[in-house]
């Protein structure tokens, strides 16, 4: 049995290897990132997306407090979201449908998601995903609803990173996603659980099972999009994952908000 203070020491390590991998805040672990220490991290991502969740909300509360509309306010919110995760994941959305639209070889397509450059199709996948993300947000309008919308959002996003990561083999030995290496079957649950927790807490049991479902159905289309064209995921792949999360669970939040 690992002593207490030890199993608290590699807890917070986790945390902060988990907070530095997506986000650009100055917490970077003290654990060596090898020998599979990112891919065990994992468990924690939906953590760190709760934190950035919460960045967007307050800046959202503070920006209703000082009378700007919601429409202001949920883009403010959104800048702080992408400004905090140095827009990995917005950037991960443009190159995978520039690569998965564009190119018509699988080494064409890799080779496009390297590229630096955004072309197309990644910026009309950022205006989408801004877009939607932001009349979701301003549809909710309530700031303590939007704060759990955006804490449901982040933190359910980041929950199905480790078991895509798992299920879905890299594609291609280097870069981001094969670095990290493929999580264990712990952190893969203890993901899902924490994500899943997030949802059922802040939107109720019946908003997170549709927001479950959605989410699943998104993880099995882009796997299988990933697969057939590319072989496998990539850091890219991974960022379109959690941006497609993010839009689901908002949309499915926005929805039951006007439902009312």
């Amino acid at each position: 049995m690992m002593p207490r203070a030890e199993l608290l020491k590699d807890v917070i390590a986790d945390l902060r290897m988990a907070a530095s991998f997506v986000t650009i805040l100055p917490v970077a672990s003290t654990k060596p990132a090898a020998d599979g220490a990112v891919a065990r991290a994992t468990w924690a991502l939906p953590l760190a997306g709760l934190l950035v969740g919460l960045a967007g909300a307050l800046i959202y509360k503070i920006a209703i407090r000082f009378g700007l509309t919601p429409n202001l306010a949920a883009l403010l919110a959104l800048a702080t979201t992408a400004l905090i995760t140095g827009a990995l994941h917005e950037d991960g959305l443009a190159d995978t449908a520039d690569g998965l639209g564009g190119g018509r070889t699988r080494d064409r397509k890799l080779e496009i998601m390297r590229d630096s450059r955004t072309g197309t199709y990644g910026v009309c996948a950022l205006i989408l995903s801004f877009g939607l993300r932001w009349s979701a947000l301003a549809a909710i309008a309530n700031p303590w609803a939007v704060t759990l919308a955006l804490c449901a959002a982040h933190a359910a996003a980041r929950a199905g990173v480790p078991a895509f990561m798992s299920l879905v083999p890299p594609a291609r030995p280097d870069g981001l996603s094969a670095s990290a290496g493929a999580p264990p079957g712990r952190s893969v649950a203890v993901a899902f659980a924490v994500g899943t927790l997030a949802l059922a807490l802040a939107l109720g049991p019946g908003k997170a099972l549709v927001g479950l479902i959605l989410l699943s159905l998104a993880g099995l289309i882009l796997a299988r999009l990933a697969i057939r064209q590319i072989g496998g995921q990539t850091g890219d792949i991974l960022g379109a994952f959690e941006q497609t999360g993010e839009i689901l669970i908002l949309l499915v939040a926005a929805a039951f908000q006007m439902g009312r």
